[in-house]
This record gives structure tokens, C-alpha cells and sequence, in this order.
């Protein structure tokens, strides 16, 4: 079975920036490579008690949390759950020519108008969007209501609110 190993998305997003220079690969960890290496054993009892050695300090390593071990499945959820942030081109969120999430639907847990009268809405998965134009939305965006956001220009995005007019909002968290 086939797993990749993925560093602590903490981790990732303080040191993301120094490595994010020319989408910079990550090495797998020497944990794993080290137990992949196992199969090159010609002795079947040798290669056997190398693979439970390595098999053991995966492990451990997995459990301390030194790694963590994920799907394809769970790394989509984090970009769903990071869509909107400027992200350095990591490895860790697919390989060059991946799919990019292009757009988000979602529902609104609150809404609110500053003074000024722009909306911020937080999404049902805590993802707080400020709008950044000056459109007055037809209806007031309330909680329940579902959006659709996709990519827009400058790193701004296009909200729908229940497919009516889009407005021009940005992730604020």
C-alpha cells in the first residue's frame, strides 16, 4: 500500500514561504524512504526483519506526530478549506498539472454590514470573506443562504449568494 507522508500542516504554513521558492519539492521523510528501501533485501528473513524495524519507526514517528499520513482525499479537503489564501506551490498540495479547485459552494453561518455597508460573511467551515466592491446585494445575505465563490482577478473572488449577483469579496480568514 502506497501512503504519503505530509510534515504537520503547522509547520508547513510557517516555513511555507521558504520553501515555496520555484515550487520546491519535499523529500520524503528518511522514516519512509527508509522502510522502502527495505525491499531491496535479497534474504527473505533480513528483508522481513527490516520491514518490521521500519514498519516500527513509522510507527512511532506517525504517532509523535514527526509525520502524518494521508490520502488524496484528505489533501483535498485542506485546499477546500484553504481556497481563498494565497498559498506558495507546495508539493504537499498535488503535483504540477493537478486540478485546481477553480471554485467553492458553500453556506453562510453569519452575515454582517460594516458601516460602510460592505458585507462579511463567515462560511459554515469558519472561512471569513469581506466583500471588497461597492455592490449592494438584492437581497440581504443572511444565515442558511448558499454562495458560490470561484477566482476572479488580483486575487479577489466572485461571490454568488443563492445564484444571484455576484460580489467582488477575499478571504480574511
Amino acid at each position: 500500500m502506497l501512503v504519503r507522508a505530509i510534515f504537520m500542516p503547522a509547520f508547513l504554513l510557517y516555513t511555507a514561504p521558504l520553501l515555496a521558492q520555484n515550487g520546491a519539492d519535499l523529500k520524503a521523510p528518511s522514516v519512509f524512504t527508509d522502510l522502502i528501501n527495505c525491499k531491496s533485501i535479497e534474504n527473505a528473513q533480513e528483508r522481513l526483519a527490516c520491514y518490521d524495524q521500519k514498519v516500527d519507526s513509522l510507527d512511532k514517528a506517525q504517532q509523535n506526530e514527526d509525520i502524518i499520513v494521508t490520502d488524496k482525499e484528505a489533501v483535498q479537503d485542506a485546499k477546500k478549506g484553504l481556497f481563498g489564501f494565497s498559498l506558495p506551490k507546495l508539493k504537499i498540495f498535488g503535483k504540477e498539472g493537478d486540478t485546481q479547485l477553480e471554485e467553492l459552494v458553500s453556506t453562510i453561518k453569519s452575515a454582517h454590514q460594516d458601516r460602510s455597508g460592505k458585507w462579511t460573511f463567515v462560511l459554515e467551515d469558519g472561512a471569513e470573506w469581506q466583500q471588497i466592491d461597492s455592490e449592494i446585494p438584492r437581497r440581504d445575505p443572511k444565515a442558511g443562504m448558499e454562495v458560490k465563490i470561484r477566482k476572479a482577478s488580483l486575487g479577489s473572488y466572485f461571490v454568488n449568494v443563492e445564484g444571484r449577483r455576484a460580489i467582488r469579496m477575499r478571504r480574511i480568514g
